[in-house]
């Protein structure tokens, strides 16, 4: 049996699913998992989508008041899928213990360092995005999409190829054209993700800005917020969104470092233009992501944490040297 099969075979034995994706959610996460639920729910199946916080930049997907942000203890589900995560840890301390619980378990990704955690996985390290991977399993399970469906579906593959420059297969453009049958507003979704802007993003951005060091005769771009910019521009979680973009897209920079002030360490964003491969610099330290762009948390003192990327950084770029 293949593992599409199998999953058609879970998924057709399961009355009440959870959808279940990583922490900081971005929208590869929320849209595979608003997309997935949709689809599911045209099999008749009842679903939710458990993320506690999700930034309102995605609000627009449909469905996306209807994540739930909180579970009932004696809440049961037939089956759990996981999308979009590499592994347990990825789910956080709100979905992992879900997951770990209901036991029947599917993982759908598309990061290289999938760790096979459910009991059937499918993983498509080629593909652009989790998105375009439930384009598949959709398709596997007969389910045809439709626009509320392609809406969630192409911003995940939108967001997550950087406005498709970056994991992009001619298959990905195939794929695309398929969601745009459905009559989607391409331009309606750019401007969503990309365009629109609140006061308190843009004033946390200008403070980041103010910061922006050029280390490594500007190979290597650095700044950070703190806990106390985002309590005085009184951020919501996603606010910092895209700031670590803009250090990459400076003439000469191979390397951007953003830092984030949380739970007592550094959310830390990477991003790269042409040949360092930040995914190794996160997997060392227990992030993950993708060669030009990955994350990662250090629980360490702010020069800490600067001094070790910088150091890593520099190391690739030497390599490059050779």
């Amino acid at each position: 049996m293949s593992i599409l099969d199998s999953i058609k075979e879970k998924v057709n034995e399961a009355n009440s699913i959870l959808i279940l994706t990583h922490e900081n959610p971005d929208g590869d996460a929320v849209g595979s998992s608003l997309g997935f639920m949709h689809g599911l729910r045209k099999l008749e199946k009842k679903v939710d989508v458990f993320i506690p916080v999700a930034n309102k930049m995605y609000s627009f997907m449909p469905g996306f008041d209807e994540i739930k942000t909180e579970l009932a203890d004696d809440a049961e589900y037939d089956l759990c899928i996981s999308l979009d995560s590499s592994d347990l840890d990825r789910l956080g301390s709100f979905g992992r213990p879900w997951f770990e619980k209901i036991k029947n378990t599917v993982v759908i990704d598309h990061h290289i360092t999938n760790q096979n955690f459910g009991d059937v996985n499918y993983v498509n390290a080629v593909a652009s995005s989790t998105c375009q991977n439930i384009i598949v399993v959709l398709a596997a399970l007969d389910v045809a999409i439709n626009k509320d469906m392609a809406v969630c579906i192409y911003s995940g593959m939108l967001t997550d190829t950087g406005g498709f420059r970056y994991n992009v297969q001619p298959e990905t453009f195939e794929f695309v054209a398929m969601l745009l049958e459905t009559g989607i507003d391409i331009a309606k979704i750019y401007r969503n993700l990309f365009d629109l802007t609140t006061e308190k993003r843009t004033r946390l951005l200008g403070r980041a800005l103010s910061r922006l060091e050029l280390l490594e005769n500007g190979k290597i771009a650095f700044t950070y917020v703190t806990n106390e910019d985002e309590h005085e521009f009184e951020n919501e979680d996603g606010d910092h969104e895209g700031i670590v973009n803009y250090g990459r897209n400076i003439e000469g920079v191979e390397v951007s470092i953003f830092l984030r002030e949380k739970d007592g360490g550094y959310k830390v964003s990477l991003r790269s233009n042409e040949y360092v491969d930040v995914s190794r610099i996160a997997a060392k330290y227990a992030g993950g992501g993708h060669l030009k762009a990955s994350g990662l948390e250090l629980k360490m003192s702010f020069d800490q944490a600067k001094d070790l990327l910088v150091s890593e950084i520099k190391g690739q770029l030497k390599e490059n040297e050779k």
